[in-house]
């Protein structure tokens, strides 16, 4: 019971943590009429990262019935759809609001214009039709199988499995971390650069002290993002290796799935805890009588998250959504 455990446990945190974040900006910003450019990645980013949890208590299902399907084909779909299209999503905002973070601290004045909540929400919603498009396998190829025990599984039934799990895994492995990551990293590069050797006039010190508290929270989460997500991915690409994985090689997959559905429960903590605005922005919608606590309009810190599905199943010749685990239970 160990696991369904670990995933419940997360699953309680990370849809109570993202609920908190996404009622918080509602009744600080009115629902669009008072949002920021901050406020808008971080509540289109705890809207991903709360999908992304919704689809874990099908996981745990999963767990206990030893891989077992039993919500029929059209669920199968959606829940796999869900899971890869959230962590997509969760990602690219994330890229997004580091690019944000870079005209916010290298550019301040003359980009003002381009960091406005109409482009911000732009942006968002692109990231989303991208995040659809880029999972047309899992919408095309998702289906029921049967197991050898005779129970259906939900699976990525690939047409080719001998060489569509290679190249969806590294498919998969490009544009949800490594494509991602290197622009993250090259983007906090620069910051860093420019702020170790800006000359230049910046904006009055209120504004910098609330850009480098912003971009100390992009920092935080990027890191949380990277330590999550790179065991996963970097046991996705050793098991193209791996015909028969040991138990412990399962044990540790399941464990680096958790990790990355821990992602998405970490991020609205860091919120709470990087950032006062927060804080108070929270006591304030919860009890409107602490009004007199001054909020001010300072952008809510940024936060965003990564993470997805079909580990090539080992022992058959068909490709398994992460939900499914065929061979040794790892409980």
């Amino acid at each position: 019971a160990l696991m369904p455990s670990i995933f419940g446990v997360i699953c309680f945190f990370g849809i109570s943590g993202n609920s908190i974040v996404i009622y918080t900006i509602v009744k600080k910003t009115k629902l669009c009429s008072q949002q920021t450019v901050p406020d808008i990645f971080i509540f289109s980013l705890s809207i991903a990262d709360l999908l992304f949890l919704l689809g874990m208590p099908f996981l745990i299902h999963q767990l206990v019935g030893n891989g077992s399907w039993c919500f029929g084909g059209t669920m199968c779909t959606i829940i796999t759809a869900l899971d890869s299209n959230s962590q997509i999503v969760s990602t690219y905002i994330l890229t997004v609001m580091t690019l944000d973070r870079y005209l916010a601290t290298v550019h301040p004045i003359r980009f003002k214009h381009v960091r406005t909540p109409f482009v911000a929400g732009a942006a968002v919603a692109l990231v989303w039709v991208f995040s659809l498009v880029s999972i047309t396998p899992v919408w095309m190829y998702t289906g029921l199988m049967r197991l050898k025990d005779g129970s259906v599984g939900c699976a990525l039934l690939l047409p080719n499995p001998a060489t569509g799990t290679y190249w969806f895994t590294l498919y998969q492995f490009f544009l949800a971390f490594a494509l991602p990551w290197v622009v993250i990293c090259g983007v906090f590069f620069k910051i860093l650069q420019n702020m170790s050797v800006a000359v230049a006039p910046l904006p009055r010190r209120s504004q910098r002290v609330r850009t480098r508290k912003v971009t100390r929270m992009a920092v935080a989460i990027c890191l949380v993002f990277f330590i999550c997500w790179a065991p996963y991915y970097v046991l996705q690409l050793a098991h193209l290796g791996v015909q028969r994985p040991t138990f412990a090689f399962l044990y540790a997959y399941n464990i680096a799935i958790s990790m990355g559905y821990a992602n998405s429960c970490i991020n609205p903590f860091i919120y709470i805890i990087l950032s006062e605005t927060f804080k108070r922005q929270f006591i304030v919608a919860l009890c409107p009588s602490h009004r007199a606590f001054r909020v001010a309009p300072a952008p809510a810190d940024a936060g965003m998250s990564l993470k997805t599905q079909t580990p090539p199943l080992p022992e058959n010749t068909h490709v398994h959504s992460k939900r499914t685990f065929v061979g040794p239970t790892v409980m």
